[in-house]
């Protein structure tokens, strides 16, 4: 079968490097043909490098973007770029910074040859950050789940059929939220316990307010659920609350005011023609083999 791995880059060189050699490594064995899509985010540095080791790797394509679009405009792009350029059964998307550990590929490669049409997630069962960042994010799949009603363990980290891009290319949402889309058109994902790794170079690039971004963005792709939910809560709490409102109890709904406001602005992201029209953001293509 063939399988495409599709990397979203911005700025990490170094990092990109190690990984495609990594990469190369772990597929010696695997008789299959491989392919790496690197889509350069229109990094502010040079993203080509010299990769001596890629004899295991059938090809490698750089597709450089003329303006920044974001991490899941980034692999949006990628996804319609394989999807009307290469050959595949199989696309694989994983950040380039070594948090997705290219030892677990093999997993998704084996499990993916009896999975037909249905794709594969890597479900976070343990993660490399501190404590802070642990707690953001357990914090964030509470949120997630009990305003979407939806479980999302997964991140890029995936392994899609054809059949499954082809929707997602179909769905408005995969421009705003890859994986919040994927958990939308998908409803029998098969999953693999993945483990989060540590970046070959420097701190995590998730800063809190880019983890309160990516939860957001992820919600805002349920946003009817979001609203029939928080109609329920606003009934509830204030029929809770009505003799003993304050400032301090009236806190609660401010701040659901305030996510509702912002999932609808992040929903405004989600443009079906800007995604149509993703690929004539290509400048120029290095292919490296």
């Amino acid at each position: 079968m063939k399988y495409v791995i599709l990397i979203p880059i911005y700025n990490d060189r170094e990092s990109l490097k190690i990984l495609i050699e990594n990469i190369n490594i772990e597929i010696k064995d695997l008789d299959h043909d491989i392919s790496l899509v690197v889509i350069n985010d229109s990094s502010s540095q040079q993203i080509v490098d010299t990769y001596p080791n890629i004899e295991n790797i059938n090809s490698i394509e750089i597709v450089n973007m003329k303006e920044n679009r974001g991490h899941a405009r980034c692999i949006a792009s990628g996804l319609k770029y394989i999807f009307e350029k290469k050959e595949f059964d199989f696309v694989i998307p994983m950040d380039g910074d070594g948090e997705d550990r290219p030892e677990e590929i093999k997993n998704f490669i084996e499990l993916s040859k009896e999975a037909g049409d249905k794709s594969i997630i890597g479900e976070r069962v343990k993660r490399s950050e501190g404590l802070i960042f642990k707690t953001c994010y357990q914090f964030h799949k509470f949120l997630t789940l009990a305003f979407t009603g939806q479980s999302i363990k997964f991140g890029n980290f995936t392994c899609l059929s054809k059949a499954t891009v082809k929707k997602m290319l179909d769905e408005k949402a995969t421009w705003n939220s890859f994986s919040g889309s994927l958990k939308k058109i998908e409803k029998d994902l098969i999953s693999i316990p993945s483990t989060r790794g540590k970046r070959y170079f420097g701190p995590s690039q998730m800063s809190f307010f880019k983890l309160l971004k990516h939860s957001l963005s992820i919600i805002s792709v349920f946003r009817k659920t979001v609203l029939i939910r928080s109609a329920f809560f606003i009934i509830f709490y204030i029929l809770l609350i009505k003799s003993y409102a304050s400032v301090i109890t009236s806190l609660p709904l401010v701040l659901l005011l305030i996510m509702i406001y912002s999932i609808s602005s992040l929903a405004l992201r989600e443009n079906i023609e800007e995604f149509n029209n993703s690929l004539t953001n290509i400048h120029d293509i290095d292919k490296i083999k």
